[in-house]
């Protein structure tokens, strides 16, 4: 359920309708909207009789919500969540662009890239520390030193940082280092995980899991704004299906019924979305078209020789040349391009 409150509720009010919701044994949710602020109710297993708060004072009306994502569904909040990552806005008018390589493997490389899509226009860097890979014999990442790098390049060229959290044990670590933490699609449904990123109050790029329903991720999302961190991105990273020409099926259908169903940011990667470094442009003009929010695009000073996902990143140069295309494409829909200040 969803309690609307009137727009001169008083602090006091306000608190004795979530005292009455804790009174009966569920959880209030403050969500602040544009015009008047709303109490959300989870821990119900079923309806919610109204009569219990309609005629308290504060009230303005009671609206039942049938979607089981109640936090981050459309019905809860009608509009759009901006996420803030260390000032940058994701999920505005503006297009955000987080690039970088997959795994960060050593200061030059690093370096390098943080120049170069700074240079381009990107707003993030991304780059793996701890890489979770299918195989226990591949590069795995250089783990803290990986993060003291993600740091340094940050530092030089003030973009923030996203890098994956692979587990609990290392999210302090990651933690102190990142900007925006990523759970990956292998993650998705670790509950756990969601549980600990969820108290830590840190904005969280949520990527769909590779066998994943769109209703699965917003429950996975769910699990994180439940513990009181509502500075949710979610990622459609492609997904698993019979074509076995491309890496994964990019899913850009989920795009538009993701802004529908849930007010939460959506970005988009290519890079993983299709697995091949020529189509990855085409397909980001495309996730731009679709209304995206951001893109995650894996950049490298030199993709051939990558220890991780060289066959699906771009060189610098085609970097920027999809930074003009985007770019473009998000004029034609009446968006901008997200600049970091000078």
């Amino acid at each position: 359920m969803l309690i609307v409150l009137h727009t001169d509720v008083s602090p006091a009010q306000q608190a004795a309708i979530e005292a009455r919701v804790r009174e009966l044994g569920f959880t209030p949710h403050p969500i602040e909207g544009a015009g008047r602020t709303a109490i959300g109710i989870t821990g119900n297993k079923g309806p919610i009789d109204p009569g219990h708060f309609r005629l308290m004072e504060g009230v303005a009306e009671c609206i039942p919500v049938t979607a089981p994502y109640k936090l981050v569904s459309r019905e809860v909040k009608h509009d759009d969540t901006v996420v803030d990552v260390a000032g940058v806005p994701i999920g505005g008018r503006a297009l955000v662009v987080m690039a970088g390589p997959c795994a960060v493997e050593s200061e030059q490389q690093i370096l390098g890239a943080a120049r170069g899509v700074a240079k381009s226009g990107a707003s993030l860097l991304r780059g793996g520390a701890f890489k979770p890979r299918t195989s226990p014999y591949d590069f795995q990442g250089l783990k803290v030193r990986g993060l003291e790098l993600l740091s340094k390049a940050r530092a030089e060229t003030g973009l923030k940082v996203v890098t994956e959290v692979k587990d609990t044990e290392t999210l302090p670590a990651v933690a102190e280092a990142a900007d925006l933490l990523q759970i990956g699609a292998r993650n998705m449904q670790n509950f756990s995980l969601l549980e600990a990123v969820g108290d830590l109050r840190k904005p969280v790029l949520l990527k769909r899991g590779m066998s994943s329903t769109i209703k699965e991720l917003l429950m996975a999302a769910e699990y994180i704004v439940s513990r009181g961190n509502k500075q949710v991105i979610l990622c459609e990273r492609g997904i698993r299906t019979f074509e076995t020409m491309t890496r994964n099926t990019l899913d850009l259908n989920a795009v538009p019924m993701l802004k529908a169903q849930s007010h939460l940011p959506v970005v988009v990667d290519p890079s993983h979305g299709i697995g091949i470094r020529s189509a990855v442009l085409p397909m980001a003009r495309a996730a731009v078209a679709a209304g995206a929010d951001g893109l995650i695009i894996e950049v490298h000073p030199d993709p051939d020789r990558a220890l991780s996902d060289g066959m699906q990143s771009l060189d610098l140069p085609l970097f920027a040349q999809l930074m003009r295309e985007v770019e473009a494409v998000a004029r034609a829909i009446g968006r901008s391009l997200y600049r970091m200040p000078a």
